[in-house]
């Protein structure tokens, strides 16, 4: 089996990568709006001879690429579109033209990488089976990957296992770093309404105070993580917004205070305890302090959980891409979250970290930075290593 490295991408390979992710970065485009950065990938595909499918959660790409040998295994590999709706600040060249919209999380270069990928695979397809190169829309919030199952992802393009890389910045370029089992937690939000009368803030006495509640609340919350998660386990719960009374009015004891945060986990029985617990500690707080609690719990990103098979495989292709001592196999868990981990609820696969480069490489911002960029230096690492996976995953008829 050939091992394909970074430097085997010829000098104007490279700089035709740069200039994609740079063209990409310059117009960035927010979830579900990816139109210019659908058209410039599918323009790709299909110049370099690759089936492409168009309009999975309105501007999802699916390009199809048969090896020339004969097999029946089939993979995805996926990349990620969207934009972040934050004013940049840089002040290069190709910094965004538009106005709110920066490419502050990379995926202008998760694109790029893939892209570099599909070409180099379709010049010389010498597997067995297809690859479907995934290209997907509205990470950010949105659940682009989830639309795009609903709307018969692996229905049109059924896949034996999914694969994802995402960029990290602080991490060595030229590094990967990987882990079997959960590698990234669960994102959910969660509002609490705490309802009194409220009443003249020189009067206490006479009405129900729904801040001094919310307050006992705010410090209880913690404990949830502290008394009621076991210690082999991990969450992480932070408030994120309070809302109450006027600031006009200092005078006066609101009858409402809203608290809203976000709740992180890496299982299914911490997450249903976080749920749980939140309503619990704010009804119990809140009928204490004679006032009433609402509780929502909303479930947008399930926890990230990698095969462990396909990380064998992916941490392989690390390995052949930059070398075994370049690869940390068992990096510790993220409490970040990811869309991707809803393609890995229907799928075996592994989502790995490519490092964006170190603190000592210099101005490296982190992502959701208005400061932050891709590091262009790492265009060829990635596609390398896409493609040492295909090799892995396809080298031999199945």
């Amino acid at each position: 089996m050939t091992r394909f490295t970074p430097d085997l991408f010829a000098a104007a390979a490279a700089a035709e990568l740069t200039a994609i992710r740079r063209d990409i970065h310059r117009h960035p485009e927010t979830a579900f709006e990816e139109r210019r950065t659908a058209q410039i990938v599918a323009d790709k595909l299909q110049s370099w001879g690759i089936e492409v499918h168009r309009g999975l959660a309105t501007t999802g790409v699916v390009g199809t690429l048969k090896g020339k040998r004969p097999g029946q295994k089939t993979i995805g590999l996926r990349a990620d579109m969207d934009a972040l709706h934050l004013q940049e600040k840089n002040e290069f060249d190709y910094a965004s033209v538009h106005a709110n919209k920066m490419h502050a999380c990379g995926h202008d270069g998760h694109t790029t990488m893939l892209l570099g990928a599909a070409k180099h695979l379709a010049a010389a397809p010498d597997f067995a089976g297809t690859v479907h190169f995934i290209f997907q829309p509205a990470e950010e919030g949105l659940g682009g990957a989830r639309v795009m199952i609903e709307e018969g992802l692996f229905d049109k393009f059924n896949c034996d296992a999914v694969y994802g890389m995402h960029n990290m910045p602080g991490f060595p370029s030229g590094h990967f770093a990987i882990r079997a089992g959960a590698m990234l937690a669960s994102s959910d939000s969660w509002q609490v309404t705490f309802k009194g009368t409220g009443g003249h803030g020189a009067m206490p006495d006479r009405g129900t105070d729904p801040t001094y509640v919310a307050g006992q609340f705010i410090v209880a919350v913690q404990g949830i993580v502290g008394r009621n998660v076991p210690p082999s386990q991990t969450a992480v719960l932070s408030v994120g917004h309070i809302a109450g009374g006027s600031a006009g009015s200092p005078n006066v004891i609101p009858s409402e205070v809203l608290i809203s945060g976000t709740a992180r986990s890496f299982s299914a029985d911490v997450r249903d305890l976080l749920e749980r617990r939140l309503a619990e500690v704010a009804a119990g707080i809140a009928q204490a302090g004679g006032c009433t609690a609402e509780s929502k719990y909303l479930r947008r990103y399930p926890a990230l959980v990698n095969s462990v098979e396909q990380t064998s495989l992916a941490v392989e292709a690390a390995a052949m891409t930059v070398g075994r001592e370049n690869v940390d196999p068992n990096t510790p868990r993220i409490s970040g979250a990811e869309d991707f981990a809803f393609m890995l609820e229907k799928k075996p696969g592994a989502y790995i970290m490519i490092g964006n480069g170190g603190p000592d490489e210099g101005g490296c911002h982190n992502v959701h930075s208005p400061l932050y960029d891709f590091n262009d230096r790492i265009l060829t690492t990635g596609a390398a290593y896409w493609v040492n996976l295909v090799q892995l995953e396809l080298g031999n008829p199945a």
